[in-house]
């Protein structure tokens, strides 16, 4: 632990300790826009919203909606076995998820601001026995202050994308120093932890991706038999999980499906969906009639657009579409976890931008259990032989379902390698 600080880490640690001005105008600038609670505020700068509770405690970080949900049934293990679990995350949707999702045993915070004057503070109160990072998420103050500590640090369900392994690469001396604080690293992925491995991280071992273990919110069947009869024989398909411009992609897509069955409806499910009101702004300037899920509305016989601005219901929208457009694939954010759709029967279509879950995308492409577009303009396309090729569509279900069943299992692999090294700290005694 007495291993010399690089330049760039030192510069970076000393313009985030006196960057507290700047981090708080970035938490006005997002509370504004909705990502930011500001009942909450104080959390991002370290100071607690509840007290400790006594005992050992873990501290899980996980940056937003997908991390959380593929690190909640890991969670669950770990209190089961009688682990306090402090979970940290970033979005207000995710923490919403955690408020309905977490088990006794664990608590949600918002993580502080990458200062370590906020992780000071943070780490003072809350003392964690040990600190799990998930998938991606690599600051590098959070990981000096509990390098500082002597805390293990184990980097969960770790993914390293090409992109930022050659980012890291170019500064060697750097990522050594940041990565090195990893304890033990426990990748989704061979390609991802030769990438970690070669950055510095200690211990790599494969226990499987999380993803395929990750709890899915059931559709509400009163809901479902209600929206299945009023939607009837007409052809439905979700635009699942969009971003800013994927939104336009789906509706020019519909415009053409339209062409072929006038009564279609397309299902959009924005990713955020406090942008409900503007993305419903969208749809009526494009000429689309829409009614909005979170107004309590139903799609009607003249409805093309059924606006699914709410939370926790991508069960309910998968079920009643038999064809499924999962966004972030168009919108360079790297793709959303396609197991929740395969799940719940939907028929998968994606863009090529999918580094989120590259592993598990590659293989449903290879399979010929997904479609992946090159060209969102093919996007109309895709979706009208899946809604007209029953059989088409029913293998490619089938055959995404096998795959995704294959994967079962990562999370008792996991709590395998955790066990020996929460038991060989003696805070953490209790974890079973």
């Amino acid at each position: 632990m007495a291993e010399r600080r690089p330049l760039p880490v030192g510069l970076y640690l000393a313009l985030s300790r006196f960057s507290g001005p700047l981090y708080r105008l970035v938490h006005e600038i997002r509370a504004r826009q909705g990502k930011d609670d500001p009942a909450r505020r104080g959390e991002r700068f370290g100071r607690p919203g509840r007290p400790r509770p006594a005992g050992s405690l873990v501290w899980v970080h996980a940056a937003s909606v997908g991390e959380t949900n593929s690190v909640l049934p890991l969670i669950h293990h770990m209190t089961a076995g009688g682990q306090t679990v402090l979970l940290t995350t970033v979005t207000r949707t995710s923490a919403a998820i955690a408020a309905k999702s977490l088990p006794p045993g664990a608590i949600h915070q918002y993580a502080p601001f990458d200062s370590p004057v906020f992780l000071d503070r943070f780490l003072d109160h809350w003392q964690p026995a040990a600190a799990l990072f998930v998938e991606s998420e690599i600051w590098p103050a959070m990981f000096d202050a509990v390098r500082r500590r002597d805390c293990p640090l184990v980097l969960v369900n770790g993914r390293m994308s090409s992109r930022s392994y050659r980012g890291w690469s170019r500064l060697p001396g750097t990522a050594h120093y940041v990565f090195a604080s990893i304890t033990l690293t426990l990748a989704q992925s061979e390609e991802d932890g030769r990438r970690l491995g070669a950055l510095g991280c200690g211990h790599v071992v494969y226990p499987g991706n999380l993803k395929f273990d990750a709890s899915t919110a059931p559709a509400d069947p009163v809901e479902l038999d209600r929206l299945s009869t009023m939607i009837g024989s007409r052809p439905v398909w979700v635009a699942a999980l969009t971003h800013p411009g994927e939104e336009e992609l789906a509706l020019a897509a519909h415009r053409q499906i339209l062409n072929s069955h006038p009564d279609a409806l397309l299902l959009l499910c924005p990713r955020h969906p406090e942008r409900g009101a503007q993305i419903d702004t969208l749809i009526g300037e494009q000429g689309f009639t829409s009614v909005r899920r979170s107004l309590g509305k139903t799609p009607k016989p003249d409805c093309q657009v059924f606006l699914g601005d709410t939370l926790g219901e991508m069960g309910l929208f998968y079920s009643l579409a038999p064809v499924a457009f999962l966004g972030g694939s168009f919108a360079e954010k790297g793709g959303h976890n396609p197991v929740e759709a395969i799940r719940f029967g939907s028929a998968l279509i994606s863009g090529p931008g999918v580094a989120n879950a590259r592993g598990l995308y590659h293989d449903l492409w290879d399979a010929q259990a997904a479609v992946k577009l090159e060209d969102a303009g093919d996007l109309a396309a895709a979706v009208l032989r899946l809604m007209e090729d029953q059989s088409a569509r029913d293998t490619q279900i089938a055959t995404a379902r096998a795959i995704a069943d294959s994967g079962k299992g990562a999370v008792e692999r996991t709590m395998a390698h955790l066990r020996p090294l929460l038991a060989a700290n003696p805070a953490a005694a209790g974890t079973e």
